[in-house]
């Protein structure tokens, strides 16, 4: 397969080109922290709890395309697939905080666990309260009784939506934290791919795929999933993914969900609205509930074609920060 061609610059300069770009697309609503890859809210209000996303660049509009009003504060930018380096996650904290503290949120990955962890160590010497929640939303991943090991996928959308409303109307770092971590306890996901991103500064595939192959269950970055099969049609793969997710929770009848489609960078709107009337209509088999319905682009890995489903069992307290109106570059609702 040959590898991808991009508009770029030079491959070494992407993230700081890209950050340029986004600030100013954000019309100053958000600025740029002297030297580093850290994007802050221009308008975070004093004595809020501040919440601090980020992780590696290449995964646009996530993470920093998701700072703004109920959103994040800030975030740590790093390279292409690799965590933000504990330096800028400590100057991004420092910038976000209004005395309220800083919950930090980010997927469950190796470099970003020390990063942030190093961080925090460096924040508390300076008397700033910082607290971790880490989305680990991959059914693929990891079984049931080890979701702590689970990787973050798209699960990170419907956190940082939660947790930014909460954190908007909260007054405990404590208690947002309790919001998110109630939200990630109820969100599971699962992708596929059919084919894989590439790495902008090399211009290399992540891993191959033949023409006819599918991988089931991949992360964020290609990392392999529970199986490589041959292409099989929308339906069945809908079934296959449908069945890990509801069974995983588990999902039941009666239970009200938020669905969540997302593009993994190269599929078409088309594709995945077939794929949304199929698991509208196990969904529907089952007695479940959507409250609403997200189709779109949130967690690419750059050009890699394929999509993940994510599924948010709702209470009323999870249901309200959801529905809040929020404004970013990535995300926006009324």
């Amino acid at each position: 397969m040959a590898n991808p061609k991009k508009i770029l610059n030079d491959p070494k300069k992407v993230v700081p080109e890209m950050i340029e770009g986004l600030v100013a697309a954000n019309d100053g609503r958000l600025y740029k922290l002297d030297n580093l890859p850290a994007l802050i809210r221009t308008d975070i209000p004093d004595g809020k709890v501040a919440l601090l996303i980020g992780g590696g660049s290449g995964h646009e509009p996530l993470f920093h395309g998701f700072v703004g009003k109920n959103m994040g504060d800030g975030a740590a930018c790093g390279q292409v697939f690799a965590a933000p380096s504990p330096d800028v996650i400590y100057e991004a904290a420092k910038a976000v905080n209004r005395g309220k503290g800083v919950l930090f949120l980010y997927g469950n990955y190796a470099g970003d666990n020390m990063n942030f962890d190093m961080a925090t160590e460096m924040l508390e010497d300076d008397g700033i309260d910082v607290r971790t929640v880490r989305v680990t939303d991959d059914v693929a991943a990891a079984p049931p009784e080890r979701t702590h090991d689970r990787r973050g996928i798209a699960g990170d959308i419907y956190m940082i939506k939660i947790a930014g409303g909460a954190s908007a109307e909260l007054d405990s770092l404590y208690e947002v934290e309790r919001v998110a971590r109630k939200a990630i306890a109820n969100i599971r996901s699962m992708g596929v791919a059919v084919a894989a991103g590439s790495i902008p500064e090399t211009g290399k595939l992540t891993f191959e795929l033949a023409e006819d192959e599918i991988e089931i269950g991949m992360g964020a970055h290609g990392e392999a999933g529970i199986a490589r099969q041959k292409m099989k049609p929308a339906d069945a793969v809908a079934d296959e993914l449908m069945e890990k997710i509801l069974t995983d929770l588990p999902f039941r009848k009666g239970d009200e969900v938020a669905l969540l489609i997302n593009n993994l960078g190269a599929t078409t709107m088309m594709e995945m609205l077939i794929v949304n009337r199929r698991i509208r209509q196990i969904l529907e088999r089952e007695g479940i509930k959507v409250h609403r319905t997200d189709i779109g682009t949130w967690l690419t890995v750059q050009e890699m074609a394929g999509f993940s489903v994510t599924l948010m069992k709702l209470d009323d307290e999870l249901k309200h920060y959801l529905d809040m109106p929020a404004e970013s570059l990535g995300y926006s609702r009324m």
